[in-house]
């Protein structure tokens, strides 16, 4: 198998692992190899430390999977989010180790595991119904190589279950909240940590939530300076901004 990364490719080319057809082999298809249907973007690991991730909403079983066989020829990590089963199981039929999370139909393919952060990244959803848009940020931030604690049910309807975690979260280099309904909780949060809260704002409510809108709007009007909001339902995008903070400094995750 080719190097997994340039830098990696480069130190082995230097010192005669590998070929100079080889090292061609690696670099012909950046930044992007066009599959027809989508255009795999094999530079996002030298941009952003992590190579691109499958959005599988949407795309059949044999769209991602061929898009999942270009990224792990170069690459030994996969993260497909919204990953439909009939995916999976074509995922996983072809790479037995693929894991598939079913709350938030997240799958994994790890091959090496690396720690890239230097902290912890702490997940608190506010209900039991907010679990599957929690388990996205939480799979999304341990593929990319970050120590997750989280806690769920944790709502402000009974404050002093988060109050119980204030110990766990001032441990936490960054913070990841999902909530529904009034969206409330990461304002709470905010209060207890001097880190950085990223608000999951999610769909779970009655009429008047307006399908999330009511939480998102609560966040963003949130009185802790330390909230930042992401979109509705968008665990995977909380999971990815928290490790990017949470591995800031570290040469090796560049």
């Amino acid at each position: 198998m080719l190097p997994h990364t340039v830098r990696e490719a480069l130190r082995k080319y230097k010192t005669g692992e590998i070929s100079e057809e080889e090292l061609a082999g690696l670099l012909r298809d950046l930044p992007f190899e066009d599959l027809g249907f989508a255009r795999v973007d094999h530079h996002r690991a030298l941009r952003h430390g992590f190579p691109e991730v499958i959005f599988g909403h949407r795309k059949s079983a044999e769209q991602v999977l061929s898009i999942a066989r270009s990224l792990l020829a170069r690459q030994p990590n996969l993260l497909v989010t919204r990953c439909e089963p009939a995916a999976y199981q074509a995922l996983r039929l072809e790479y037995p180790e693929t894991r598939y999370y079913e709350a938030s139909r997240a799958a994994t393919l790890i091959r090496e595991k690396q720690q890239l952060g230097h902290g912890k990244i702490g997940v608190y959803s506010a209900g039991t119904a907010d679990i599957p848009v929690a388990e996205e940020a939480i799979v999304t931030a341990e593929t990319m190589g970050n120590e997750v604690t989280s806690a769920f049910d944790v709502g402000v309807a009974g404050l002093h279950r988060i109050l119980h975690e204030k110990g766990t979260l001032q441990e936490c280099s960054v913070v990841v909240v999902v909530a529904g309904m009034e969206g409330a909780l990461p304002s709470v949060v905010g209060g207890l940590v001097g880190v950085p809260v990223i608000a999951v704002p999610t769909s779970v409510g009655y009429g008047a939530s307006f399908g999330g809108l009511a939480a998102l709007l609560g966040m963003l009007n949130s009185c802790a300076s330390n909230v930042a909001v992401v979109n509705i339902d968008n665990g995977f995008g909380a999971g990815y901004i928290a490790a990017l903070i949470n591995r800031r400094g570290n040469p090796e995750s560049r």
